[in-house]
């Protein structure tokens, strides 16, 4: 939906919050709850959503009817889809997804014949005048014992296969005004995690690589090629990434304004935060806390803050837990995705504060119009923090549109 307080945006939610990998266990699924949605929040405009579908189901979708099926009920239900999620390939509830949600990774060519399925998607879908964007994974996992010949390997070929989609998604801008970008986005314990490496990503592979392989396909210049890129190829702001990594907003986001890195898509989504003291039953009240969103699902990647500013990453919370009583840390970062509402919950914390600081400089500069509220974790939370699906969707809602409007007085 366009928010009241900003109608040159797009908000919604990602329905990778929602179990099912089949085009028809996703459909069932937006049925059940978006139209409900949609009355509660949108009753007078259209209602946009953010889509997840797993490369099975992007398969089953463009296949036989079932697009023009769906583009059907979209306009029975006044709904219209302008953002889509890449990320997970395959399985992405009730089962172990852990590092697997990295695979196949930007080597394979599974990752781009997937992502070239989402952008004739969503070139299907998208409404006139209204622009498309994908997020994808950060191009690997570094801890898959990969050697620096095989990394840089990796780099370079993703750098060859995002060249190659930025070149459909310019001819589908060329034939019909439709304009599409992917959202790369960064993720702790990947290639690229934080603003520095995906600048040094960019500036110095992408763009350079990408360039050179798109001007020799196309026999344009490289100045041309770039500029394709960049407008076809971005970063997806994920405000709990960031918060993880102790980014500072404004510093980010200037530095990929400065880069001339397009902000394709921001996800609008919170970490645990917890405040370490030196007290040995605090800690160990803290621990029991933090045990119980341990699960066997999704990784929790944990990073600490030292006094002195540096940090230690863990790569799943268990093992953060082990070094509790051991660490002279101050403060941690927990990737789990908690209820943005949140910003207190028997005694822990969550990156509420950052998501508002995020979307106060990301509104006042201006410089991206997608925005997507993803918290998926919804299955796995611990019970005090379970309650019905659709009601804990609008309480986000509406919890982010109330930043949106202060943001505009």
């Amino acid at each position: 939906m366009q928010p009241k307080s900003h109608t040159g945006l797009h908000l919604s939610y990602c329905s990778n919050v929602h179990p099912g990998e089949s085009w028809p266990e996703t459909l069932a699924q937006l049925k059940k709850h978006v139209p409900e949605l949609k009355k509660r929040l949108s009753p007078d405009q259209p209602f946009g959503v953010g889509l997840r579908l797993s490369a099975a189901a992007a398969q089953e979708l463009l296949a036989g009817h079932e697009m023009d099926q769906f583009k059907s009920w979209l306009k029975d239900e006044d709904l219209y889809v302008f953002t889509l999620n890449g990320f997970p390939y395959g399985s992405f509830h009730r089962e172990r997804v852990k590092d697997e949600v990295y695979k196949p990774d930007w080597q394979s060519e599974k990752r781009f014949k997937y992502t070239a399925n989402l952008i004739n998607i969503l070139a299907e879908l998208l409404p006139d005048n209204v622009d498309g964007s994908i997020s994808t994974s950060p191009i690997s996992y570094k801890y898959w014992g990969q050697s620096e010949e095989e990394i840089q390997q990796i780099i370079a070929q993703s750098s060859v296969y995002f060249a190659d989609l930025a070149d459909i998604m310019a001819k589908i801008y060329r034939d019909n005004q439709t304009e599409i970008h992917i959202a790369i986005e960064p993720e702790p314990d990947c290639l690229i995690e934080n603003s520095k490496e995906t600048i040094d990503y960019f500036t110095n592979h992408l763009f350079p690589e990408g360039s050179k392989h798109l001007a020799e396909k196309l026999s344009i210049s490289r100045t041309k090629a770039e500029e394709i890129l960049r407008r076809h190829i971005g970063v997806c702001y994920d405000t709990c990434h960031f918060a993880l990594e102790y980014e500072h907003p404004s510093r980010a986001i200037d530095e990929f304004r400065a880069a001339g890195i397009r902000i394709s898509k921001t996800q609008i989504s919170a970490a645990l935060k917890v405040a370490l003291s030196d007290s040995t039953s605090e800690r160990e009240k803290i621990s029991n806390q933090l045990q119980k969103f341990v699960e066997p699902v999704y990784l929790h990647q944990t990073i600490e803050r030292h006094s002195d500013g540096s940090l230690h990453q863990y790569r799943d919370l268990p093992q953060a837990l082990e070094k509790i009583h051991t660490t002279d840390a101050v403060e941690w970062r927990i990737h789990f995705h908690v209820p943005v509402f949140h910003r207190e919950f028997n005694g822990l914390h969550s990156t509420q504060d950052e998501i508002t600081e995020s979307l106060n400089v990301l509104l006042d500069s201006e410089i991206c119009t997608h925005y997507e509220i993803e918290t998926y974790t919804w299955e796995v939370l611990p019970d005090h923090l379970k309650a019905d699906l659709t009601d804990s969707i609008e309480r986000e809602f509406r919890w982010t549109t109330e930043v949106f409007s202060r943001n505009a007085n």
